[in-house]
């Protein structure tokens, strides 16, 4: 009996900023409507983010493996890079990121940019709204990273912070607001970029019938997961389009 119940037990990896302290009980109450599937965390240095030299060594690609490596040892069906840092050092990072997570642990790896950029193209969708808590000169950097991709920003908000763990502390009601704010644009999606700040349960409350799909980033990556098992997203009710869309399911 012992054997059945593990053997239809499903895992997923997820590597995750030192100081984020929203991925992990988002996730948590997302698959609490899907029995069986549990997430894992392994943990690496990111305490800030910025444009210095400093900042960016946070993501040297030698720190991130390791924490993979830890995940592997709990046979995870799948490891997810659970960050948006792919928007301003550019897409192919993550890229190679999944490449080398692979080859280290024969396990399937993705990431939340990936995953989003897969949204994206699944939808047709060409415009994309950002919300973001990041500095100025970090949201031009994304702003552009997605402009180059075919992605415009028709309009955006940010709050000007750059410590990670603060992006935490930031209310749902002043991520509603930033969302509401940027509606009115009509933009294909609207994007929560930072898988640190608590946005996954907005997305049902303030997706117009007919207007954009909110694209909370936990919300996101767990989608990439899903689709990477084999695992139908629909199976997650109650937390936006994302997870019902027709056009966001396997096959």
């Amino acid at each position: 009996m012992s054997s059945t119940v593990e053997s239809a037990r499903r895992r997923i990896g997820m590597l995750v900023p030192s100081s984020n302290t929203v991925l992990e009980p988002v996730t948590a109450a997302l698959l609490a409507g899907l029995p069986g599937v549990t997430a894992h965390s392994s943990r690496f240095r990111v305490t800030e983010i910025a444009l210095d030299a400093a900042a960016l060594a946070q993501f040297d690609d030698s720190e991130i493996l390791r924490a993979a490596e830890l995940l592997a040892h709990a046979k995870v069906d799948v490891i997810a890079w659970n960050g948006t840092s792919a928007s301003w050092l550019g897409f192919d990072r993550d890229r190679r990121l999944v490449e080398r997570i692979e080859a280290a642990t024969g396990i399937r790896a993705t990431t939340c940019i990936l995953s989003l950029l897969d949204i994206l193209g699944r939808l047709g969708a060409t415009t994309q709204a950002l919300v973001s808590p990041y500095t100025e000169d970090v949201q031009a950097r994304i702003i552009a990273t997605y402009a180059a991709a075919g992605f415009a920003c028709p309009v955006e908000r940010h709050l000007g912070i750059r410590d990670n763990f603060a992006f935490g502390t930031v209310p749902q009601a002043t991520i509603a607001a930033m969302i509401g704010e940027c509606l009115a644009a009509k933009p294909d999606a609207i994007t929560v970029l930072c898988t640190n700040m608590d946005g996954a349960a907005l997305a049902p409350q303030l997706e117009p019938a007919g207007g954009p799909i909110v694209l909370d980033s936990v919300s996101v990556t767990l989608w990439g997961c899903l689709m990477a098992m084999g695992l139908r997203p629909d199976s997650l009710a109650g937390w936006g389009r994302i997870f019902t869309d027709p056009r966001l399911q396997p096959g």
